[in-house]
Formats: C-alpha cells, sequence, structure tokens
C-alpha cells in the first residue's frame, strides 16, 4: 500500500518538475533610442544630438545559463561594444558572470539610459565612477531577515578593444554590497580598484534611496584617489528626488517633477600628465551643478519619456569649463523597445 502511494506521489510530481525544466530559449533583442535638443542660451548656440543608440540580444542558453551582447551605434559619435557576457546561474540567488560588463560599483552609474532620471547623468556616472572592463564577477544574494545582495569581481582594466596582447600583474576588482529594506529602501556600499588612462585609482562609494509611493529619493557620495598621489583626491556628491504624478485621459501616463543636485572636485582621468610629468592635468574643473525639470511618460508596449530639464552651473575660480557644460536647457526623448 504504501509503495503505491509513494508511486502515485512521483507520478503527480512529474509535471510540476517537468514544468520547472522548462526554459523559454527566444531571444529578446532591445534597443534604446535617446535624440536630444540643447540650448546654451548665455553663448547663443545650440545644437541636436543623437546621444544613444543601443541594441542588444539576450536570452537563455539553458536553465542555469544566460548570455547578453549590446552595442552602442552612437555613443557619443562613436560605436562601443558594452556588453558582451554569459551569466550561469546554479540556483536562484547566485550568479557566475564572465564577459564585458559595468563593474558592479555605484547606484547612478549602474543605471541604462532608459533607466536614469535626468537627461544628463551625474558626475558620478560619467566622468568618476563610469567603468565597464573585461572580467569574472559573483553574485550571490543572503536573507538576514531583509534581502542582502553582494556583487564582487576581478577585472583587466583593459576594456573590450585593449585585450588582445593584455597581460597585466595589477588585480582590479569591485565590490558592491545592496540591503534591501522593506518601504523601497535601499542601503549601498561599494569600492573598486581600476585603471584609468595612465592611472591607477580607489574608489570608495556610499549611497542609498527610497523608492515609495510616487516618490523616490536618493543620495550618493563617491571619494577616489589616485596611486602615488599622482593627483589630489576627488570629492563627488550626487543627491535627487522626483515625484510621479499618474495622469488619466490623457496622452501621457504620467508627469515626473524631479530636482537634482551634483558636484565634484577637480577631476583627472589619468591620460594628460602636467608640464613636468610628475603628476597628471585636470580633466575635468571643480563644479557645481543644479538641475530641475519634468519628465513626460508614454506608457506601454514602447516606454518613451520626454525629459526637459534646466541645468545651472557653478564653477570655482580659476576653472576652465568643456564646451557643453555651460547653463543649458535641454529636451531630450528617449525610447526603449
Amino acid at each position: 500500500m504504501r509503495y503505491t502511494l509513494l508511486a502515485a506521489l512521483i507520478v503527480s510530481a512529474l509535471p510540476t518538475l517537468a514544468q520547472e525544466e522548462k526554459v523559454d530559449y527566444t531571444p529578446e533583442v532591445h534597443g534604446t533610442l535617446r535624440g536630444k535638443y540643447e540650448l546654451q542660451y548665455e553663448e547663443g548656440e545650440h545644437r541636436f544630438e543623437v546621444r544613444t543608440a543601443r541594441l542588444s540580444v539576450s536570452g537563455n542558453l539553458h536553465r542555469y545559463a544566460e548570455y547578453k551582447a549590446e552595442v552602442d551605434l552612437c555613443d557619443e559619435g562613436s560605436i562601443k561594444m558594452l556588453d558582451a557576457y554569459t551569466r550561469i546561474k546554479p540556483f536562484s540567488k547566485f550568479s557566475i558572470t564572465i564577459g564585458q560588463f559595468r563593474c558592479p560599483f555605484t547606484i547612478d552609474a549602474a543605471r541604462s539610459p532608459h533607466n536614469q532620471y535626468f537627461a544628463n547623468r551625474s558626475f558620478i556616472a560619467k566622468q568618476v565612477g563610469n567603468v565597464r572592463d573585461v572580467g569574472m564577477s559573483l553574485g550571490y544574494t543572503f536573507d538576514v531577515g531583509v534581502p542582502l545582495r553582494l556583487d564582487a569581481g576581478l577585472f583587466n582594466g583593459s576594456g573590450l578593444t585593449g585585450q588582445k596582447d593584455f597581460w597585466t600583474k595589477e588585480i582590479n576588482f569591485s565590490a558592491k554590497a545592496q540591503l534591501m529594506l522593506p518601504h523601497g529602501i535601499v542601503l549601498q556600499a561599494s569600492t573598486q580598484k581600476a585603471s584609468q588612462g595612465d592611472a591607477r585609482v580607489m574608489m570608495y562609494d556610499v549611497a542609498a534611496y527610497i523608492h515609495s509611493n510616487g516618490w523616490h529619493a536618493e543620495a550618493e557620495y563617491l571619494h577616489k584617489t589616485y596611486r602615488d598621489d599622482m593627483f589630489e583626491p576627488v570629492h563627488a556628491l550626487d543627491a535627487f528626488i522626483s515625484y510621479d504624478i499618474k495622469l488619466c485621459r490623457c496622452m501621457f501616463s504620467k508627469i515626473t517633477p524631479l530636482v537634482r543636485f551634483d558636484m565634484m572636485t577637480d577631476h583627472s582621468d589619468g591620460k594628460k600628465y602636467t608640464s613636468d610629468n610628475k603628476a597628471f592635468a585636470i580633466s575635468d574643473y571643480e563644479r557645481k551643478r543644479l538641475t530641475a525639470g519634468f519628465t513626460f511618460s508614454f506608457d506601454k508596449p514602447f516606454i518613451s519619456d520626454i525629459r526637459v530639464n534646466f541645468e545651472k552651473y557653478f564653477y570655482r575660480d580659476g576653472a576652465a569649463p568643456k564646451p557643453s557644460e555651460h547653463d543649458k536647457i535641454v529636451v531630450e526623448v528617449m525610447t526603449r523597445f
């Protein structure tokens, strides 16, 4: 009798097991387009620009493996390979990623263009903490009463285009911890040792945000140091708040007013030296920026935003602004498909 009962239980479980084994192998193709108009009103200058034209393909190779390849056909006018990796997931909470991808570091630099809140990225995301590289990372989600996600990896420091004959005795690494608390609160800390130009840098980042009831409030601080004191340590801050206002009987699904303050001290990308070759030259001068605006969002099946931003810059004495970093009005249309 008991064997008959056991056999019945096994047979009844077979459909469930088969259902768990079922995997969708259909590739997913996505794209992101960002076109913008910018007016630097004090200079009397304006321009149109295609800032992003990304295409990606991703999918499952096996119930334990997935992949992604992404290229940007117009990243500031250049074609760039962004993501090219395979991810192994032996079980749901653990993953191994190998290839080129964004290093696990910071909050704002990790956002894809369609997930950005503003038309132009923060200084942390654009100049200070923006690192993609070739390597391998491990990720695991612990249950400590709330989810705790840890990601850590080792990287070349070469990037995808410089890896052919690249060998190194350096160890570049990146690690990030995310604590996901109730009510949409996330706390994060991360660190990274990286190569940028000829510079070897260490970066430390702490961040927190809350996303709840239409509100999103976020703050992030990054500290960057250079080996052998080749440049003064860099401090960068990004803080913003937004609120989604739902709309009915309108072409837009919501409108989001938002405001941001970000700043950074003098920064070097490690590509140029001072006249005596004893230190790195400044590539980005110290500045503060106040950004305010509105985002008008369309609903699915295509995700599309119209971002209207006003940017006000504040430079230190003696700073030389870059051509595209003056007070401006930005109107950007972002489409994700």
